[in-house]
């Protein structure tokens, strides 16, 4: 029985090694089909802390986002919240065939949603939105993000309202693992 069990071993052996193999050469094909989102690689996997710029002692305004793989590498999920669950949000990033670019889906706990397009340009990559229900007369956004030399990720946003494009939030994010987005 036991010269059995050591021969069928031995056959399994290279059969679990090839089997191993298969799956790694079908991820990193998984992973290789939309090398447009190889872009975000540097936020993937990390939890970000950042402080928006009008952000005071007295009354700080703090954003915890979280940047992972989704859908087997068919997309990119952010899920962030600012001050402990006061607001936030959960987005999905996605190649469009149909539109030879990525797209966006963002869902908030205030009763709007978004769908945008996104760019890359070196570091940096722009976002333009557009949003439906309740945001305050809110009815676009235009953001613009950069990984920067030392690490940090600053985003700077804009708002269309009531004709007008204002400034909108500033916040510069740095690694933090122990942060941690929560709903409430």
């Amino acid at each position: 029985m036991n010269t059995q069990f050591s021969t069928a071993s031995r056959f399994r052996r290279p059969l679990v090694a090839l089997a191993v193999g298969i799956c790694c050469l079908a991820a990193a094909r998984a992973e290789d089909k939309h090398p447009q989102l190889e872009k975000f690689r540097p936020l993937l996997g990390k939890t970000w802390r950042g402080e928006f710029k009008n952000s005071t002692p007295e009354k700080p305004v703090v954003d915890i986002s979280k940047w992972e793989r989704a859908l087997n590498g068919q997309a990119v999920r952010t899920l962030h919240s600012i001050n402990q669950g006061e607001y936030g949000g959960e987005t999905l990033i996605f190649w469009s065939e149909e539109k030879k670019g990525l797209v966006y889906h963002y869902f908030t706990t205030a009763n709007f949603q978004t769908t945008g397009t996104m760019t890359f340009d070196g570091t940096k990559f722009t976002s333009l939105e557009k949003v439906s229900g309740q945001a305050g007369g809110i009815t676009e956004v235009k953001a613009v993000g950069e990984v920067r030399a030392d690490g940090s990720l600053l985003i700077k946003s804009e708002y269309f309202k009531s004709g007008e494009w204002t400034p909108g939030r500033e916040t510069v994010y740095r690694e933090d693992p122990k942060a941690e987005v929560v709903f409430k």
